[in-house]
C-alpha cells in the first residue's frame, strides 16, 4: 500500500488568515498531488527540489523539502549528482546556494560524538550514557538520571530516527509514566489513535495501562524528562517495534 503524504503545515501557519490558501496547500498539493500515484514519492521529492532550485527558492522550504527527499530514499550521491545535472541548466549560483543546504541535511561524515556534543549544547539536561535499556529500542538512545529520590526522573535522549519499542506501564494502582519535552523534535502515539508531534515544552501524561511509543524525528535529536509516577506493583511490558512503514509516514 503507497505511502500517504498528509500535511497540516498551512492551516496551522495560515489558516485564520488565508483559510482559501491553506485548503489549497494542506488539500489540494500534498492531500491530491502528492498522492496521486503516477510517479513514487521519491522521484516527486526530486521533481519538487529541481523546481525551487530553478525558481531560486533557498530560503525554509527548500530545506524541508531536501531533508524529505533524503528521509524517502535519495542517498547523497544521488542528491549531489541531482543538484549538478540542474546546476548546468539553472545557474552556477543557484547550485552554490542547494549545495550551502544539502551538504549539512546530508551531514554523514561527522563522528556521532560531535553530533552528540552539539547537541548537548543546545539543552540544559545531561544527555548521559548509552540507554542499558537499548536492546527495546531502534537507533541509539541515551539515559541520565535527573533525580532518584521522591520522584525517579530521567532524562531521555534519542539520535535522529531512534524510537523505542511499543510498551506498557502497568500497575495494580496507580502508576504510569510523564514525558516533558526538553529538546529537538519527537513523537508520541497512543495504540489507535494519531502520533502527536513532540516539541520543547509538550508534556505527555501516560496512565498505567496504555501502549504506546515514543522517539525522535527522522531528522532530529530528541529529549524528554521521563517522570515515573508512584504506583503499586508498576512494571514495563516491551511489545513490537514500530515498524519501518509506520514511522516514514511521520516525517
Amino acid at each position: 500500500m503507497a505511502e500517504k503524504i498528509t500535511q497540516d503545515a498551512g492551516r496551522k501557519q495560515l489558516g485564520a488568515f488565508a483559510p482559501l490558501f491553506a485548503h489549497l496547500n494542506d488539500d489540494v498539493l500534498f492531500g491530491e498531488v502528492w498522492n496521486e500515484q503516477a510517479i513514487d514519492v521519491k522521484t516527486k521529492c526530486i521533481v519538487t527540489v529541481v523546481s525551487l532550485m530553478a525558481s531560486g527558492i533557498t530560503d525554509s522550504s527548500l530545506l524541508y523539502h531536501l531533508q524529505n527527499a533524503k528521509a524517502h530514499g535519495v542517498s547523497k550521491a544521488e542528491i549531489a549528482a541531482i543538484i549538478t545535472h540542474a546546476t548546468m541548466y539553472t545557474g552556477w549560483p543557484k547550485g552554490w546556494a542547494v549545495f550551502r543546504l544539502a551538504k549539512d541535511v546530508w551531514n554523514e561524515s561527522a563522528p556521532a560524538a560531535d553530533k552528540k556534543e552539539r547537541y548537548q549544547n543546545t539543552i540544559f539536561f545531561p544527555i548521559g550514557e548509552p540507554n542499558p535499556y537499548g536492546k527495546y529500542f531502534v537507533g541509539q538512545s541515551y539515559l541520565a538520571p535527573v533525580s532518584e529520590a521522591q520522584l525517579p526522573v530521567f532524562n531521555v535522549t534519542f539520535e535522529p530516527g531512534c524510537r523505542n519499542n511499543w510498551h506498557i506501564h502497568t500497575a495494580a494502582s496507580g502508576g504510569g509514566q510523564m514525558l516533558i519535552c526538553v529538546g529537538g523534535r519527537g513523537w508520541y502515539q497512543e495504540e489507535g489513535k494519531a502520533a502527536v508531534a513532540l516539541t520543547p515544552g509538550s508534556v505527555v501524561n501516560i496512565p498505567a495501562g496504555v501502549k504506546h511509543w515514543h522517539g525522535a524525528a527522522a531528522d532530529s535529536w530528541f529529549s524528554h524528562l521521563a517522570l515515573e509516577i508512584p504506583g503499586e506493583d508498576g512494571s514495563t511490558t516491551w511489545c513490537e517495534k514500530v515498524s519501518d512503514e509506520d514511522y516514514s509516514r511521520l516525517g
